[in-house]
């Protein structure tokens, strides 16, 4: 059975339930009285039943009425609240908003981001994931995600990206190298050089190698997973390596120098990734555009401020 009862008829039906009079019930729903009365035949059609006694002095329930009474109250407030939850999440006071990021981006530069999102939107939960770009994808694409931060891969074709910032590569090594003194390096300056390596499914490794062809660098045999280990081994003297710039604040705790590479053609994109043909929430399209806005060439920023 198709009902065609509006949320005006039910407002209508309370208010007569109120007054007890079509005339005073009438004029608080701003209608004339047989328009009024119209309505409440039209709403004990729709229900099938007879909702008010009627007589010269009096209007009340009939028992019907006295158990519709009930229904309609529970509506008009269930579609109150849905209708003051909505304004809430259009006006972001409420919300969720999920964002993948790599793990560089995730501890260097996000976190003042949603700290600022925060302050503006308290209601409004976030969450941070920090993934390789593989992960922050998949996420992306089962939904766990509604904003990735990423570098190039493959898989990128099936959603919408747009280029956040560059990130350019910096030789890292120990004060005591023979190239620590140099105030840029050139890429012939790397041969030679015994190279400490992130692993292969990292896209920093994939640029790494780009940067590299061609320039004849010795194999440390260290290939790892997390930066940390990378300062460990570099401080321990197995090695030097090369990262992107926004990776440096892994480094800064230790007796380490970090020198830029004067390789402009070869940076790391950043990227933040959306799903395609898919509108984001009022939450998170908030949060995209306070991302591009504090983050974008967040990393040609931070190295003019180290030259």
């Amino acid at each position: 059975m198709k009902l065609n009862i509006s949320t005006r008829s039910l407002h209508a039906f309370l208010a007569l339930q109120e007054c007890k009079h079509f005339t005073h019930a009438a004029e608080r729903c701003f209608m004339s009285q047989s328009a009024f009365s119209v309505m409440i035949q039209k709403l004990e059609v729709a229900v099938g039943a007879k909702l008010f006694e009627r007589d010269t002095r009096n209007v009340t329930l009939t028992a019907e009425g006295e158990l519709f009474a009930e229904v309609a109250r529970s509506l008009v407030s269930d579609i109150e609240s849905a209708f003051a939850d909505m304004s809430d999440y259009a006006a972001r006071r409420k919300g969720r908003v999920a964002i993948a990021a790599l793990p560089s981006l995730a501890a260097n530069g996000l976190p003042a981001v949603i700290a600022e999102y925060k302050r503006a939107y308290p209601g409004i939960t976030v969450q941070l994931f920090d993934a390789l770009s593989d992960q922050c994808l998949a996420m992306l694409r089962q939904g766990k995600a509604d904003i990735a931060l990423t570098a190039p891969g493959s898989g990128l074709t099936e959603f919408d990206t747009k280029t956040l910032c560059s990130d350019p590569f910096y030789l890292v090594c120990r004060q005591d190298h023979a190239l620590a003194g140099k105030r840029r390096i050139r890429l012939s300056d790397l041969g030679g050089c015994e190279l400490i390596h992130l692993a292969r499914s990292t896209s920093v490794r994939q640029h790494v190698e780009l940067l590299l062809r061609g320039i004849p660098v010795m194999n440390s045999g260290l290939e790892v997973e997390h930066l940390a280990t990378v300062a460990g081994l570099i401080e321990s003297g197995l090695g030097v390596s090369i990262v992107p710039e926004l990776t440096l604040f892994q480094f800064r705790h230790m007796d380490l120098v970090s020198i830029p590479i004067d390789a402009q053609d070869i940076v790391r994109p950043i990227l933040i990734v959306k799903k395609k043909e898919r509108s984001l929430s009022i939450a998170a399209q908030g949060m995209s555009e306070l991302i591009e806005k504090r983050l974008h060439n967040i990393g040609s920023r931070a190295a003019g401020r180290r030259r």
